[in-house]
């Protein structure tokens, strides 16, 4: 099985960008989830990390919005925003183009996917690497799934795209991780930023533990804006996720509202068997 490590994490810029105005507790303990989701990785011996994530108009915007797109770059930059402002320092992330270009083709026999030679990662793929690779020595394949700009992809249809990255990845030979990683509820560059629905949350992460594709797709977009904001949208990254682990449970490592950070702070692996 080339799949051998997948999970779902938060990456609001908070959570790297204000650690010094966190409550003390919330930082070191998010953090410390980060580091065990950090050596789980490392402990899974993948070739390359595919990032499903949500783009933030940094490289997309209304007059070219793929509901999909894959990395195919030999390296990517990033972050694209303000080093100071986000706690990250820019700097240069390896991919790895033919493995790219493998796991499109065999995606695109069952899903329509754009792909991107050049791509500056912003807050959402770069706060993820802060924790998760830290040496940036391992290769990055970035996704973008369109949570921004309305119509909005279906949810049926990220569930759809994680099956066909999880079919692609079966067939190469490459060791794959995949993280998902978005909200899970708040609003963003809102008034209302730093509000959390931590009921929402838990009942989603109940959701997406037990793989239960019924409930997970039970969301409607006007909904989910009213309850978790439109940073809710992103959770077609973690269903992603899920229909690329179709079957298989997922743990909450933690969760835990922190309204400096501005998100439901999360950290959440699938079961997979041994690989």
């Amino acid at each position: 099985m080339s799949l051998v490590f997948a999970g779902v994490c938060s990456h609001a810029p908070g959570i790297t960008g204000r650690k010094h105005m966190a409550d003390p507790d919330d930082a070191d303990t998010f953090y410390a989830a980060f580091d065990d989701m950090r050596q789980a990785l490392e402990a899974s011996r993948p070739d390359a990390l595919v990032v499903i994530a949500a783009e933030h108009f940094a490289n997309f915007f209304m007059n070219n919005m793929p509901a999909y797109c894959m990395g195919m770059a030999e390296d990517y930059q990033g972050p694209i925003e303000d080093p100071d402002w986000l706690g990250i320092q820019r700097r240069t992330i390896p991919g790895n183009v033919d493995l790219s270009r493998r796991l499109i083709e065999t995606i695109m026999q069952d899903v329509d996917l754009a792909y991107a030679e050049e791509w500056k990662f912003d807050h959402g793929i770069s706060v993820p690497l802060n924790f998760l690779t830290p040496r940036y020595d391992l290769p990055v394949i970035p996704v973008n799934i369109n949570c921004q700009g309305p119509p909005l992809t279906p949810l049926h249809r990220a569930w759809a795209f994680g099956q066909a990255l999880r079919k692609a990845c079966d067939a190469v030979p490459e060791r794959i991780a995949i993280v998902g990683t978005g909200g899970i509820s708040h609003w963003p560059a809102t008034p209302d930023s730093g509000k959390i629905d931590e009921a929402w949350d838990r009942d989603f992460l109940d959701r997406w533990c037990k793989n239960d594709k019924q409930r997970l797709l039970d969301y409607s977009d006007e909904q989910t804006y009213l309850d978790a904001g439109q940073g809710g949208f992103e959770i077609r990254t973690f269903i992603a996720v899920s229909g690329a682990t179709e079957g298989l449970s997922g743990k909450v490592h933690y969760y835990r509202p922190i309204p400096i950070f501005a998100v439901g702070c999360t950290v959440g692996i699938v079961e997979l068997e041994a690989a």
